[in-house]
């Protein structure tokens, strides 16, 4: 009991520790920029701004251009340039449950209204794709545009091999609604359904459908010995458990020959076979990291991650104006998700800002383990809260009352109202 304890006191110092860590990073910089305007003028007259160039706006690279926007001084002569070839947000934590209810338009959140009160010219979106980068620049995909750059942020998070449940592999609303469409269609429609992967996302659409549906068979094969193996023992066995509940079959310590459906059923390496009529793959995420291969090859580890110091820079002392955050940054957390995301685009944020006025880019980041905290869906209705640090863990089951798993606090979170989707991507880019 007094480890639980401790790790909730911890965890809540943590939080404190974080919200008055941001508020005296503003002070300094809001005294920064007085000082800065109170000489003679800092900054000489350009014919072009100097760019800051964010690839990528998920939860990383949004933040990281949601700092700088607002915090370099009015007279600064960079500009934000943020190259994204997404039309809205994807808010990926809802996926696996509108891969099975009919929310999908939920899970794409209109860019824009988090850089509100910028100053004018300060933020240029790009609605592309990056073809490569070099010292020189960012060259685009389709325009070949080439992009200058002072400072470089790669956000480009990570990918799965299989889209849908864990990513959208579109770029518009519209395409990817219809990606979720089709995806609970076929779901309605499968008698069998096999799900590969033990993971979050595997095991919330398991439970999901088995809820939805519970005359189908649900089965779920996952590669390792235990269910949810990246966390602790007690959510592995309460996880096994919600699947158990429910009469979802598991199957472990198996992996598939092949994802091709022969004569109605699949065949796993073992040869066993599992009668299918819809197969989920919920496995194969991996950063996306690509661009950088030329760039800075020997930043990018072997999972394809890149490196980074504690500032986020990229482990290159050549390059310390290129940083990194968010799922492509090799920080050492196990199990990344938009908490830890959210924060290194701050701290990545704030270094820009200080470098870029004078200073030096010494704020870091350090990975802490309350970040993983996850709520665990285990059916429509009912969910998993779990807290670990590694040795300890503290759990406890909830209610879920939203079916869309409180996405409106998503809209909200990123300045939109909940659900108004009347002013996309495509009107803001210049």
């Amino acid at each position: 009991m007094f480890r639980k304890s401790a790790l909730i006191a911890s965890f809540i110092v943590h939080v404190l520790g974080f919200v008055g860590e941001a508020a005296w990073e503003t002070v300094v910089i809001k005294f920064r920029q007085i000082a800065l305007l109170s000489r003679t003028p800092r900054f000489p007259e350009l014919d072009e701004p100097r760019n800051i160039v964010i690839i990528g706006a998920s939860f990383a690279g949004y933040y990281a251009a949601q700092v700088i926007a607002s915090k370099l001084p009015p007279n600064s002569p960079y500009r934000v340039v943020i190259i994204e070839p997404h039309s809205h947000f994807h808010f990926t934590w809802v996926l696996p449950r509108f891969c099975v209810v009919d929310q999908e338009q939920k899970a794409f959140i209109p860019y824009g209204p988090l850089l509100k009160g910028a100053p004018e010219g300060r933020v240029r979106w790009v609605r592309e794709r990056v073809a490569k980068v070099n010292r020189n620049g960012v060259w685009l995909e389709k325009s070949r545009e080439q992009i200058p750059y002072d400072f470089l942020v790669v956000a480009t998070g990570s990918g799965a091999a299989a889209g849908l449940p864990s990513r959208v592999p579109v770029d518009t609303k519209e395409e990817g609604t219809a990606l979720l469409q089709d995806m609970q269609h076929n779901i309605k429609q499968a008698q069998h359904l096999v799900v590969v992967g033990g993971g979050a996302a595997g095991v919330e659409l398991a439970t999901d459908v088995k809820h939805m549906y519970p005359g189908k068979f649900v089965t779920l094969v996952h590669s390792r010995k235990a269910v949810m193996h990246r966390f602790g023992p007690e959510l592995q066995a309460a996880a096994l458990q919600g699947l158990k509940d429910l009469g979802i079959e598991t199957v472990l310590h198996e992996r598939t020959a092949s994802s091709n459906i022969v004569d109605g059923q699949i065949t796993l390496q073992s040869g066993r076979r599992i009668r299918c009529d819809f197969l989920v793959n919920c496995t194969g995420q991996r950063a996306t990291s690509g661009i950088m291969t030329e760039l800075a090859p020997e930043a990018i580890s072997p999972t394809g991650a890149i490196r980074v110091k504690p500032s986020l820079q990229i482990q290159d002392d050549k390059l310390s104006n290129v940083y990194a955050c968010g799922d492509v940054a090799d920080v050492g957390i196990d199990n990344p998700n938009a908490r830890s995301a959210l924060r290194q685009g701050m701290v990545v944020g704030f270094n820009i800002v200080r470098a870029a006025t004078g200073g030096s880019p010494t704020k870091t980041y350090k990975p802490f383990w309350g970040e993983c905290v996850i709520k665990l869906t285990l059916g429509l209705d009912k969910s998993i809260v779990h807290i670990g640090n590694g040795k300890t863990e503290l759990w406890w089951r909830s209610k879920e009352k939203d079916i869309s798993l409180d996405a409106a606090g998503a809209w909200n979170h990123l300045g939109v109202k909940p659900f108004q989707d009347d002013d996309g991507l495509e009107k803001q880019v210049e």
